[in-house]
C-alpha cells in the first residue's frame, strides 16, 4: 500500500527530496503508514535520507515528533502528580552512573521520577545494563507497575516497552543501517518523542562534550542542545541542558558491577565529587523547573538527601518494587558485597612517578567493552563484573610502579594490545601549576 486519498508515499519522498516543506497532514500520514507496515523499507531509507540532507523547518519537527510521540500508547499518571512528574537524558559516556544517583535523590525531594532508560551499545554499558547486574532486577515494567513503583518509591527506570513510541524504534533501526544517525533533527525526534511519551512536567539534558563523547566540540554539542531544548518546550516540557566534560571517566568505576558499587557509596554519601557535582546540578535545575526552589537551594537539598540516607532509602524501596529479593536490596544498600566479582584483577602500574595529568577515558571504555562490559551487537551477552576501578584522579601524585588502576576480567589471560592501550591512558608528568579539580560543567542551556 502506497497512500490513501491524494496522498502517496514516493510523493512525499519527492517532495522532500526537492527540498520543500512537508505539511503537517503529510508528515502524520507517513508515521501512521510505517507503523502500520505499509512503508516499504527502502521508501524509509529514501525518507530519512532526504531529511538527512535537506533538513526540517521548526514546524516540521513539531509536527514529527508529536505524530511519533503519539504512535503507540503514551505513559499516564494520576493528576495530583502533573507538577512534580521530571526525567533526564544522557547523550552517555563512561563511568555515566548518574541517573541511577539522581532518580532517587529526586523522589526523596517528593518528585516522581518515571525513568524511561536505554541499553548501551559500543564500549559502555547502557543504564539498564547497569541496574541488571543487581540479582532480580526487573527493567520491564506495564503503566500499572509504573505506577505503583512511583507510588511506593517515588521513581523507577525502566526499558521501553513495545507499544511506547512505536514509530521511534522503527525509524532508530532504520537509522542504524543507513548511516542517518547522526542528524540533529532526527535524533531530537527520537529523544525527545520518548520523553513526551512519559508526560512530564520537566527534563534536564546531560549533552556530554570530549573524547569519550559523541559530541567532540562544544559548538556542536551546543548546537544539540538547543534542539533539544527547543524541541521538548515545543512539547511542553520545562527543559534546560547541562554541557558536561567527558575526557575522563565519571567517578572511579566503569562497568556494571562496579558502577552499581560506586552509586551505592554515593547513596551512602561517600561518592566521588565529580558525580556528585553531576548529581546535584541536575537535581538543582529539575526543581527549579517545577518551581520549588532555586538552582543552589535544589542543589543543597540533593546533596542533603544523599548524606541523610533519604536518596538511600528511595532507591532501596525501588529495587525491592522492582523485583530484587528483600534481604538482597537491604545488603546492597548497607555496603554488602552481593555483586558478581570478576574471576582475575590485573593491577596496571604507572609508567613514571609524578602528577596524573590526564586518565583518558575513551581508551578505558573501549577496553571494558572489549573485554565483554557492553554489546557491540544487541545480541551480545553482557559480563557484568568486568570493568576498570580507578584507584587515582587527575591531579594526584604517583610513583613509578604504583597501580593506578584495576582492570577486573574473566578471562585468565588478557590481550595485549588490551592492556597496552591500558598503559598508555594515563599520563603521568610535572605539573607546571598546582592541578586543582577542575568542574565538568561546562555550560547550561536554558
Amino acid at each position: 500500500m502506497e497512500g490513501r486519498g491524494t496522498i502517496r508515499i514516493p510523493d512525499l519522498i519527492q517532495k522532500k527530496r526537492d527540498k520543500q516543506e512537508l505539511d503537517p497532514e503529510e508528515i502524520r500520514f507517513f508515521i501512521e503508514e510505517m507503523v502500520k507496515g505499509c512503508i516499504e523499507q527502502v521508501q524509509l531509507g529514501a525518507m530519512l535520507m532526504a531529511w538527512y540532507f535537506n533538513g526540517m523547518s521548526p514546524k516540521e519537527l513539531t509536527v514529527l515528533i508529536d505524530c511519533m510521540t503519539h504512535s503507540g500508547e503514551t505513559l499516564s499518571w494520576p493528576e495530583e502528580w502533573k507538577t512534580l512528574l521530571v526525567d533526564k537524558h544522557s547523550t552517555g559516556g563512561v563511568g555515566d552512573k548518574v541517573s541511577l544517583v539522581l532518580a532517587p535523590a529526586l523522589a526523596a525531594c517528593g518528585l516522581k521520577v518515571p525513568m524511561v532508560s536505554g541499553r548501551g551499545l559500543s564500549f559502555t554499558g547502557g543504564t539498564l545494563d547497569k541496574l541488571e547486574a543487581i540479582p532480580g532486577f526487573n527493567v520491564s515494567l506495564n503503566n500499572n507497575q509504573m505506577c505503583e513503583c512511583l507510588r511506593y518509591a517515588g521513581c523507577f527506570i525502566a526499558g521501553q516497552t513495545k507499544s511506547l513510541v512505536p514509530a521511534d524504534r522503527i525509524m532508530y533501526a532504520a537509522r542504524d543501517v543507513t548511516a542517518t544517525v547522526d542528524n540533529i533533527h532526527l535524533a531530537t525526534a527520537s529523544i525527545i518523542s520518548k520523553k513526551a511519551a512519559e508526560n512530564i512536567s520537566a527534563l534536564v539534558l546531560d549533552v556530554k562534550v570530549g573524547r569519550a563523547a559523541f559530541f567532540k566540540n562544544l559548538n556542536d554539542a551546543r548546537l544539540v542542545a538547543r534542539s533539544l531544548v527547543e524541541a521538548a518546550r515545543d512539547q511542553g516540557i520545562k527543559t534546560t541542558a547541562v554541557l558536561t566534560a567527558m575526557d575522563t571517566p565519571i567517578g572511579l568505576a566503569i562497568g556494571n558491577s562496579l558502577e552499581i558499587m560506586e552509586v551505592i557509596e554515593t547513596l551512602r554519601g561517600k561518592g566521588p565529587p565529580d558525580l556528585v557535582e553531576l548529581v546535584k546540578i541536575q537535581g538543582g535545575l529539575l526543581l527549579n523547573s517545577v518551581g520549588r526552589m532555586d538552582i543552589s537551594k535544589g542543589e543543597k537539598l540533593i546533596e542533603q538527601t544523599l548524606q541523610n540516607g533519604a536518596a538511600l532509602a528511595c532507591f532501596e524501596k525501588m529495587l525491592v518494587h522492582q523485583n530484587v529479593d528483600v534481604r538482597l536490596a537491604a545488603e546492597l544498600c548497607s555496603g554488602g558485597q552481593t555483586l558478581a566479582r570478576a574471576k582475575y584483577v590485573t593491577a596496571i602500574l604507572s609508567p613514571s612517578s609524578g602528577r596524573v595529568l590526564d586518565i583518558d577515558a575513551l581508551a578505558c571504555g573501549s577496553v571494558c567493552g572489549a573485554l565483554g562490559a557492553a554489546r557491540a551487537r544487541a545480541s551480545d551477552v553482557i559480563l557484568s563484573a568486568v570493568g576498570i576501578e580507578l584507584l587515582v584522579t587527575v591531579g594526584q601524585s604517583i610513583t613509578q610502579g604504583q597501580p593506578w588502576a584495576k582492570l577486573h576480567h574473566e578471562d585468565q589471560s588478557v590481550a595485549s594490545e588490551h592492556l597496552i592501550k591500558l598503559q598508555n591512558a594515563v599520563v603521568v608528568g610535572e605539573a607546571n601549576n598546582a592541578l586543582v579539580p577542575t568542574s565538568r560543567i561546562l555550560e547550561i542551556v536554558q
